[in-house]
């Protein structure tokens, strides 16, 4: 028991970008905007924070995780204004504007590391995000504000009120006055500054420079998550910590006797079989907001 006691700040630095990622990913699909490029958002956020802490540390020391933070937020922003332009603005097919951006991060982004650092990845940077008392990384700290700030925006604020009602009937929001096309905007570019900085948090604790696989499916895990967490914060944060700690067992496996006879893979593969599962079990739940994912044509009904 204390062995696994031991391995909680491992699990929590594994499970806070996706529970920071998913807040997004949440926020955007209750405004009515389905975001499946969280993954590509994420690794333009871990390659921006890398790449900055990798300049700013000799310059800034400590102080440049932070810098590096904000770097990979804003990121997420610039990069999230293409998803929402063809989603809000187009109208364009939510999932394929998504795709166009995944598809987009790994080109960009490898393309970048070698304009700047002449390799397929950047420069290892001296240190990365150090843990705090405990042994617990401040992403988690960050992660759990993330959490409950959207929780106090959503349930406790006139506009998370109208956010919500974008994302259940359009236009009838649009009826009471509420604007619908700014409302989802907001919702996608906070879901670019989440994502983008949940890759920086991944990036500066758990590797020492980015690459190709640094972000390896964190957002279709957080995107799995919102929907088994059925869209709520308290239920992300616990789908997250479900997910989070199966990708820890894939780290931590070999110091538990019990567990060092299965072989390596079997926990690789672990947490994509549970996004996998528990998308067959929730496929037929209809929690999800009713407009989610349907264009919002002004004056139609």
């Amino acid at each position: 028991m204390n062995n696994l006691l031991g391995k909680i700040p491992t699990i929590l630095m594994l499970v806070s970008p996706i529970v920071i990622t998913a807040t997004g990913g949440m926020i955007c699909e209750r405004s009515g905007i389905v975001n499946i490029a969280l993954e590509g958002l994420m690794v333009f956020g871990a390659f921006a924070a890398a790449a900055a802490h990798f300049f700013l540390e000799p310059v800034f020391g400590p102080l440049s995780i932070w810098l590096s933070l904000l770097i990979g937020s804003i990121a997420g922003f610039l990069f999230s204004w293409i998803h929402a332009f063809a989603s809000v603005s187009l109208n364009a097919d939510q999932t394929i504007s998504g795709t166009g951006i995944n598809l987009l991060a790994n080109g960009v982004t490898i393309f970048l590391a070698q304009v700047l650092f002449r390799q397929d990845r950047t420069r290892q940077f001296m240190l990365g995000m150090m843990p705090g008392p405990g042994g617990i990384y401040p992403t988690a700290y960050i992660a759990l504000f993330v959490v409950l700030f959207s929780w106090f925006f959503l349930y406790k604020r006139r506009t998370g009120l109208r956010l919500r009602a974008c994302g259940e009937n359009p236009h009838a929001a649009a009826s009471v006055g509420i604007h619908v096309a700014r409302i989802r905007y907001m919702a996608v570019l906070a879901s670019g500054i989440l994502a983008g900085l949940a890759g920086g948090c991944l990036v500066l604790t758990t590797n020492t420079q980015f690459n190709s696989t640094t972000v390896n499916g964190h957002g279709f895990i957080a995107l799995a998550v919102v929907s088994f967490g059925r869209w709520r914060p308290l239920g992300i944060t616990g789908a997250s910590l479900l997910f989070g700690t199966a990708l820890a067992f894939s780290i931590i496996a070999n110091d538990f006797m019990v567990l060092r006879s299965l072989p390596s893979e079997f926990f690789n593969i672990l947490p994509y079989a549970i996004t996998l599962v528990t998308l067959v079990l929730f496929s037929g739940k209809n929690y999800a907001p009713r407009a989610a994912g349907k264009p919002y044509e002004r004056g139609a009904s």
